[in-house]
């Protein structure tokens, strides 16, 4: 069972940053696939941003070169680093993993971000 734990949420007028953190538990993080999911009120859930476990990473298309996803393994963290914030990125972000385990998937609570126009 592995435990994530998102902070760095918050309200943000458009145009800011945020730093999202997400710590993972377990001793094989570097094995970790890791990924932030966001959902909107009265949308679905979908991906934002994910990172590999040789660190190689992918970007869904509305938010390429605005946010940028990045692990630390000595920290066992994950981080998505918002920048030029709008309003539509308003939602609860969460983070996933596998665990490192093929066909597993764990999810953390989320984090709420409100970017104000």
């Amino acid at each position: 069972q592995v435990q994530l734990v998102e902070s760095g949420g918050g309200l943000v007028q458009a145009g800011g940053s945020l730093r999202l953190s997400c710590s993972a538990s377990g001793s094989t993080f570097s094995s970790y696939y890791m990924a932030w999911y966001r959902q909107a009120p009265g949308k679905q859930r979908e991906l934002v941003a994910a990172i590999s476990s040789g660190g190689r990473t992918n970007y869904r298309d509305s938010v390429k070169g605005r946010f940028t996803i990045s692990r630390d393994g000595a920290k066992n963290t994950v981080y998505l680093q918002m920048n030029s914030l709008k309003p539509e990125d308003t939602a609860v972000y969460t983070c996933n993993t596998n665990g490192g385990l093929y066909g597993m998937d764990y999810w953390g609570k989320g984090t709420l971000v409100t970017v104000s126009s």
